[in-house]
């Protein structure tokens, strides 16, 4: 946006925010193109995952990662909530040529997206409703009864497995990563079928349930039995 579309938008006169943009773009939170429209940079997320809770989720987490990469022939990402969406914070790639790959940085509504399910699934009650309050000013029209229902069910399932509501022909399959009995983070696999595909996606579902609790242990700080 320019100057005069963020002025207009703010309802602020253009001096009023001049000095912002001018701190803010110093700070490298906001970057001018040639045409000298403003945009967000990645700073704020970079500072995000040097936080201890994030940072010490994903040095636990990558070894995982990788081994069941290896092992199911599938790229696998993690996902933590932020607001009402989820963001994916660390991918691996399938170590072959089948697999799909989520950016690091991707965005999606909790309420929309497997990732965001598993989250919003094992999170306590109270927590569960304040996500689903923020969600609601988000998106007003979802059912909020009938979500409440299918977490329940994913719950009592222990994963989510569904098609992708964004990508024909993949299967979103979605592990919760727990700690201190809320979610931390979910572990996805977009689940690639075919000729080519390494294993099934029962068989995968097993792999990414045990790979999420060993993530799991890990920061709690406890080994599995």
């Amino acid at each position: 946006m320019s100057m005069s579309d963020i002025s207009t938008a703010l309802e602020r006169s253009r001096n009023e925010i001049f000095r912002m943009l001018q701190v803010l773009e110093e700070m490298r939170y906001i970057s001018r193109d040639a045409s000298g429209g403003y945009s967000l940079t990645n700073r704020l997320f970079a500072l995000s995952m040097h936080q201890p809770p994030v940072r010490d989720l994903l040095s636990l987490a990558f070894p995982v990662m990788q081994k069941l990469a290896d092992d199911v022939g599938q790229s696998c990402h993690i996902a933590v909530a932020s607001g009402a969406e989820m963001v994916v914070v660390a991918r691996v790639e399938a170590p072959g040529l089948l697999g799909f790959a989520v950016r690091v940085g991707y965005r999606r509504p909790l309420n929309v997206s497997a990732s965001g399910l598993t989250l919003l699934a094992f999170e306590p009650e109270a927590r569960r409703s304040q996500m689903l309050d923020e969600i609601e000013l988000l998106d007003g029209k979802f059912d909020r009864a009938a979500l409440i229902t299918q977490l329940d069910d994913i719950v009592a399932e222990g994963h989510v497995a569904r098609e992708s509501r964004m990508i024909n022909g993949i299967l979103d399959i979605s592990a919760p990563i727990l700690a201190a009995g809320e979610a931390r983070a979910a572990l996805t696999i977009p689940y690639v079928s075919g000729a080519s595909a390494k294993m099934d996606a029962d068989r995968t579902t097993e792999f990414i349930r045990r790979a999420a609790l060993e993530i799991s242990h890990a920061l709690q700080g406890t080994r599995i039995e």
